[in-house]
């Protein structure tokens, strides 16, 4: 199978399974990759993805060359949600990488594509499209830049160059660096503590926050008094400060 799953109490985890071939994302890796996310978006049991790669060598190495040799690139980049079945697809849940290698080439525009990033200490992070004549086709070109100051994202994209986890996370491209063995725990904390707040809150941060990103700040102040009513007016809402007042845990409807 090109893809595991498993699932840890709201959280699903996602490995990409071909570590012979440094995670590279081929047509039936693309496609499986693509109906997780699908089947995910619309299960009510699962609030937040951790997406992550088989062994410790890469997280992906991006696009597989042999499968785009044999006339595969139709199935790698157009599948629904475009490279890897979801770095086009505006999936409401959070995303954490947990990224257990090199990330590379369409490996590193899959990161960009998620939340939040854990990275084992030894994770490089690079779009090397250039020295090989291409492009970042998958959002490196878009993404880069909301994530790192323009001057670095510039040198990343223009010389191909990586850089480190801890480099990473100076500038702020990455949330958290822990040793190898302690990956994929970390980040499956991380989405316990996102997990144990409200879904639709979770949810429509999230999306304001993507949205008002590339907007002026006007439109943004739309976006939040439109999820205001919408938030405010939810069960769980009320169940969050019914919760707070008798000094208990809430209990989360979704709704």
């Amino acid at each position: 199978m090109p893809v595991e799953r498993t699932r840890d109490n709201y959280t699903e985890v996602i490995t990409i399974n071909r570590p012979e071939a440094r995670n590279a994302i081929d047509g039936a890796t693309s496609a499986a990759l693509a109906s997780a996310f699908e089947e995910l978006e619309g299960d009510d049991g699962i609030r937040a993805v951790v997406l992550t790669g088989s062994g410790d060598k890469a997280f992906s190495a991006g696009m597989d060359l042999k499968a785009f040799a044999a006339g595969e690139m139709g199935d790698i980049t157009q599948s629904p949600g475009g490279f890897a079945g979801f770095t086009r697809r505006a999936f409401p849940k959070p995303i954490i990488a947990a990224v257990n290698g090199a990330a590379l080439a369409g490996g590193f525009e899959m990161v960009l594509a998620c939340d939040l990033i854990v990275a084992a200490d030894h994770a490089v992070f690079g779009i090397p499209e250039v020295k090989r004549g291409l492009v970042a086709g998958a959002g490196g070109l878009i993404r880069l830049q909301t994530r790192l100051p323009l001057s670095v994202a510039l040198e990343l994209a223009l010389t191909g160059e990586t850089i480190g986890a801890e480099r990473a996370l100076e500038l702020g491209l990455v949330n958290r660096v822990v040793p190898a063995d302690q990956l994929l725990p970390e980040a499956l904390k991380l989405a316990a503590t996102i997990c144990s707040n409200a879904p639709v809150a979770v949810r429509t941060s999230k999306r304001v926050m993507r949205e008002a990103c590339a907007r002026p700040e006007s439109e943004g102040w739309e976006l939040t008094d439109q999820a205001v009513r919408e938030v405010f007016s939810t069960e769980d809402a009320m169940e969050g400060a019914i919760a707070f007042a008798e000094k208990r845990p809430p209990s989360w409807k979704g709704r």
